[in-house]
């Protein structure tokens, strides 16, 4: 599933990396412990999650996540923006809570670590 296509799903608007709306995501993942994000890899990942710090942005650099979802119209603080922008990750915050998000986005055909890609 390509970026552009999940903002549209979760009706989100980028906070930076417009540049990557072309970009495929291979699988979804939605958690607020960067821990379990660490332990459930997969690639291209697409994380979504209510916590907006400067940690969400460095596991995701660990990581082959190729988009960040803040949900429930989170905003990050300026560092975490900066450091996505100098990592060219895509950012994006939706209105929808993290269980719609997900749900949205699974139910459009975007799988979870345990599918076959």
């Amino acid at each position: 599933m390509k970026i552009k296509e999940i903002k549209a799903i979760l009706n989100a608007s980028f906070l930076c990396g417009e540049d990557k709306q072309e970009a495929d995501c291979m699988a979804g993942c939605g958690c607020d412990l960067m821990s379990d994000v660490l332990a459930f890899p997969k690639e291209r990942m697409c994380l979504l999650t209510g916590l907006t710090n400067a940690h969400v942005i460095r596991t995701s650099e660990m990581l082959d996540v190729v988009c960040v979802v803040f949900v429930r119209g989170k905003q990050p603080p300026q560092d975490a923006l900066e450091l996505a922008r100098e990592l060219g990750l895509a950012v994006l915050s939706t209105d929808c809570t993290l269980y719609e998000a997900c749900g949205k986005l699974y139910a459009h055909g975007l799988p979870g670590k345990n599918e076959a890609v």
